[in-house]
């Protein structure tokens, strides 16, 4: 039995130097997250470096437990302490008997792409994504294009928690070089764009700036560069396209340089956000209806896949209706997305917050935000006939919510959702009305998303990664209706004492 880490350690001190530091709370229900804290922090870290190297440990235990070959592919943001993070892991990854194929500096997609490039089933990427310099995490995985669910992030935190890592003999480290060249030019191969495109890229200073810009011009297409040095203290926004900072710089830039398309790239470069040529936000939903109508009538009959917090209007659209194409509405995140795509053998897969699941024969399967925007460029060069903002207006219009998130303890947020979805089930069964319309469908797959007589719908769900529960609402009538459904829901909130205030509200 290894050494079992502790949940808290003060700094500063020979213990903290000494023992395993991990917050069991870092453990999410597909990746993994935690507080590392940077020079200057003032807030106690959530994990320590010999806490990195028992999750390593734990990792390449799990690995030997699912059976497949040890082998994995590791890399690693750009942030000031995500190479020591990566080197940690690394060491515990050898000392359980793996064999690690290090590729340096990577988007999260160039790890994904290494599974293939390198031919090996298993893949550990260090990053903390979107959120701001402090953080740190895991992304993980055991069979391509796939990351960890639910089941292995459960079982991995068992035998971390616990102590059950099991050293063994066979580890091996090999530093490749290439990685990043090679995913730089499959994402660019055969795409020559002809139409003359003028492209806003935005990295937010985040890794996406040493990959993006590159990828784009391969493409043919002109790149103005917004905030694309590397500098992991983020000087102006975190690189999160859901940001409206960041979307507000986009748009900006856009104007100033009569850009046809802006796109923003989050810290790990696994999503992508847009803005169009008149400076409209088109948030990712509605970029993933787009897509599915311009490759409706390329590959006729697809199924594609969104999450619960997309737009109603993929059940509704008459161009995927034309070409008999179908929905599914799945679980918010992002490897139940990509995980449901491939049991499916949907064409794409969608989720709101701008991650895109391309699956063969147009990608891989796996997250990809160059490959999304290779997808948009390709989009606008087979409609050279209209602009960016031409094709947002040819959708039907709906009004949306923000994403509204108000607080709800861990411990709790999953039971009040039981008892939130239980309340809507009983209205729907009474014959109750939300709005003045009566329920049409109540979906339960993540949370309780209810549909309204004309199609508005309202979602309550609790969030994967932070305490809080999730609101969002659509209406095709008006933003006045997104507003009474909101009440509504507001109403059904206030029966439980343990949801607390929003973040934001109508």
């Amino acid at each position: 039995m290894t050494q079992i880490p502790k949940a808290s350690l003060k700094p500063n001190t020979s213990a903290f130097e000494n023992e395993p530091l991990i917050k069991p709370t870092g453990f999410r229900e597909y990746d993994a997250r935690w507080w590392f804290g940077h020079p200057g922090s003032d807030v106690a870290p959530d994990l320590n470096l010999y806490g990195v190297q028992a999750l390593g440990l734990g990792l390449g235990t799990l690995i030997h437990e699912l059976g497949v070959t040890p082998k994995i592919a590791v890399g690693h943001d750009f942030r000031s302490y995500s190479l020591s993070v990566k080197q940690a892991l690394e060491v515990g990854l050898m000392d359980a008997g793996i064999e690690v194929h290090d590729i340096g500096l990577a988007l999260s997609p160039t790890a994904y792409f290494a599974q293939f490039d390198l031919d090996v089933p298993c893949v550990a990427m260090v990053t903390a994504s979107h959120n701001s310099n402090g953080w740190t995490g895991v992304k993980m995985g055991a069979e391509r294009p796939l990351t960890f669910g639910p089941d292995e992030m459960s079982r991995l935190k068992e035998i971390v928690l616990g102590g059950h890592g099991i050293s063994r003999a066979g580890g091996g480290y090999v530093r490749q070089a290439g990685v990043a060249e090679r995913y730089l030019a499959d994402v660019s191969d055969g795409v020559k764009i002809s139409r003359p495109l003028k492209v806003v890229a935005a990295c937010g200073n985040g890794t996406a700036g040493a990959f993006a810009p590159q990828a784009l011009r391969a493409m043919g297409v002109e790149v103005v560069e917004l905030d694309c040095e590397l500098d992991h203290s983020f000087p102006r926004y975190n690189p999160n396209p859901e940001d409206m900072k960041m979307l507000h710089a986009i748009r900006d830039a856009v104007l100033e340089h009569k850009a046809d398309v802006g796109l923003g790239f989050d810290g790990d470069g696994d999503r992508c956000g847009v803005v169009d040529n008149e400076g409209e936000e088109i948030f990712a939903d509605k970029i993933g209806l787009m897509l599915a109508r311009d490759l409706a009538p390329l590959y006729p009959n697809s199924t594609f896949v969104v999450d619960v917090k997309s737009t109603g209007l993929f059940a509704i659209d008459p161009v995927l209706a034309e070409h008999g194409c179908k929905t599914d509405y799945f679980k918010t995140g992002h490897s139940y997305i990509k995980r449901r795509s491939r049991e499916l053998g949907a064409l794409a897969g969608f989720e709101k917050s701008g991650h895109f699941f391309l699956q063969p024969p147009i990608g891989r399967g796996y997250d990809d935000g160059l490959v999304a925007a290779r997808a948009i460029l390709e989009m606008l060069d087979r409609n050279p006939q209209s602009s960016m903002a031409d094709l947002r207006r040819a959708l039907p219009i709906s009004y949306g919510s923000p994403t509204m998130s108000p607080a709800c303890a861990d411990e709790v947020k999953y039971d009040v959702v039981g008892r939130i979805v239980a309340d809507v089930q009983a209205r729907s069964a009474a014959g109750a009305k939300i709005a003045g319309r009566a329920i049409q469908d109540v979906n339960t797959v993540n949370g309780v998303r209810f549909t309204l007589e004309g199609g508005a719908w309202g979602l309550m769900r609790a969030s994967s990664n932070t305490p809080n529960l999730v609101v969002v609402v659509e209406s095709p009538e008006s933003g006045e209706d997104v507003v009474a459904i909101f009440r509504e829901i507001e109403a059904i909130m206030a029966q439980y004492p343990e949801v607390g205030p929003f973040d934001q509200k109508l």
